[in-house]
C-alpha cells in the first residue's frame, strides 16, 4: 500500500492509501475517490516527503493546523460509520446480490452495508447501482 497526499479543487487537503499510483488514477477517473471535507470529486496528488522511520524518540513534536484538522476529520469519519452502521442492516458478503435486488425493485429499499470484492464494485457500478465505500477510521492507537 502506498500513502498519498491528497487535495480537492477547493484546497483541501487530506490523505489516502491505494494499492499503487495506477489503482489512485483509475479509483479517480471513476469518482471513487471524494474530498472528505466537502465531497468534492476533482482530486489531485500533492507533492509529500517520504516517511521515514528512525530508532529515535520524538519529543515536544508540535501540532500543526493540519494535524489538527486530521483528527477532526477521524472524529466525524468515525460518527459518519457509526451512524450507517446503527441505520442499515448488514447483509455481510451478500452485498452485491442484495443491492441489485434493491436497485432492480425486487427487494425493499433499504440501508446496507457488506462486503464486496473490486470485481463486484466496478459491476455494480457499471450498472448504475450507486454505492460508497464506508470510511476506514483509522485506529485510536495510530
Amino acid at each position: 500500500m502506498i500513502r498519498f497526499s491528497l487535495s480537492c479543487e477547493n484546497d483541501h487537503d487530506f490523505d489516502g492509501w491505494f494499492s499503487n499510483s495506477e489503482d489512485f488514477d483509475k479509483q479517480t477517473k471513476r469518482g471513487l475517490v471524494t474530498c472528505p471535507a466537502c465531497n468534492s470529486p476533482k482530486i489531485s496528488k500533492s507533492l509529500m516527503a517520504p516517511t521515514v522511520s528512525t530508532s529515535r524518540r520524538r519529543e515536544n513534536i508540535a501540532v500543526t493546523k493540519s494535524d489538527a484538522h486530521r483528527r477532526e476529520l477521524i472524529v466525524e469519519m468515525k460518527k459518519l460509520r457509526e451512524k450507517i452502521t446503527e441505520n442499515a442492516e448488514d447483509v455481510g458478503a451478500r452485498f452485491p446480490e442484495e443491492a441489485r435486488k434493491i436497485h432492480y425493485g425486487e427487494a425493499e429499499e433499504r440501508g446496507i452495508y457488506g462486503e464486496a470484492d473490486r470485481d463486484d464494485v466496478e459491476e455494480l457500478l457499471d450498472e448504475g447501482i450507486e454505492i460508497l465505500p464506508l470510511p476506514q477510521v483509522p485506529d485510536d492507537a495510530n
